[in-house]
């Protein structure tokens, strides 16, 4: 671990701000709403993906968007919020938890409630959506709790972040429409791929952190490539799974869709050539441009294979 975050968790408690009550909004924002999309998008596809009409299990639906979104990522939110005060006390002091507004171990004690409640929620669910969360939570906490700190190395702190936001959350909704049941390989396959280019955006939202994360010692791919290779690596790892869809999408059958994901690619090659002029400074546009069109190809794969037979109900 670096020496700065070892120094960082050192810092007495009693440093930390205090208020006599807990701020109510605070817990809200331990949560980080904005963060629920990617893994509520994944889950929408797994939903598509499972050839079963959303209008034949409404509930089951909601209760899926609400453990992928505010239940699991929320968690993992909390997990990382507690495990990081005493950073956050140094680098942003106006936190939840080094503010004081989440006093003592309550933000802790939220942490491990929240997660329970998430096991909970998806034992109602089925016994593949039950496991598929408790792997997410394992990730969560490691991603964040130390001995494992996977977050102070990019290539697994990105590995675990890509599984848990896309590959779970859409073998989950798929899950969840075929009433607990495992979903068809073709899906699986599919989860998995577009997981594995989760890590390149994941790479990318690194760059805003370069700076910081070679001062704390944070072995993030930018900090540990440069942005210019780090950003050439993003681009192959995000390109290569996206490729192997439309490969996979033509031998089963699927043209029209390959050809979707095909032109969809090449959009995101005319983003990549402007990206790598300037990956630094780029890499909030590409988040907005290529992205975008990464995760609508993940939709447009969902529709493929929901047609394939031994898909769905």
């Amino acid at each position: 671990m670096p020496a700065f975050y070892i120094q960082a968790m050192q810092i007495p408690e009693s440093t930390l701000a205090r208020p006599t009550r807990p701020d109510p909004r605070a817990f809200i924002q331990l949560l980080k709403p904005i963060t629920w999309f990617p893994p509520m998008w994944a889950f929408g596809c797994g939903v598509v993906s499972s050839g079963v009409s959303p209008a034949q299990m409404p509930w089951a639906i909601v209760a899926g968007v609400l453990l992928a979104g505010p239940m699991v990522c929320g968690a993992s939110q909390i997990v990382n919020d507690w495990f990081d005060r005493h950073v956050d006390a140094i680098n942003e002091p106006d936190r939840p938890i080094p503010s004081g507004r989440v006093p003592g171990r309550i933000g802790l004690y939220y942490a491990i409630i929240w997660s329970l409640l998430c096991l909970l929620l998806a034992a109602t669910l089925g016994a593949v959506v039950f496991w598929a969360t408790v792997l997410g939570l394992v990730l969560a906490w490691a991603y964040s709790a130390p001995p494992a700190r996977l977050k102070l190395n990019g290539w697994w702190g990105n590995a675990a972040v890509g599984f848990s936001y896309e590959g779970l959350a859409w073998v989950t909704g798929a899950a969840v429409m075929l009433g607990g049941a495992m979903p068809a390989n073709e899906i699986l396959i599919l989860a998995v791929l577009y997981s594995l280019g989760a890590h390149g955006i994941m790479t990318l939202n690194d760059f805003k952190a370069i700076e910081g994360d070679l001062q704390l010692g944070v072995r993030s791919i930018p900090a540990q490539l440069g942005p210019d290779r780090a950003a050439r690596l993003a681009c192959v790892v995000m390109l290569v799974p996206q490729m192997t869809v439309a490969f996979l999408l033509l031998a089963w059958g699927k043209g029209a869709f390959a050809a979707a994901i095909g032109v969809g690619m090449l959009l995101q090659l005319w983003a990549m050539h402007r990206l790598l002029t300037d990956p630094k400074g780029l890499a909030p546009w590409y988040n907005g441009t290529g992205v975008t069109l990464y995760v609508l190809g993940m939709l447009v794969a969902a529709f493929a294979v929901r047609g394939l037979p031994g898909v769905g109900a």
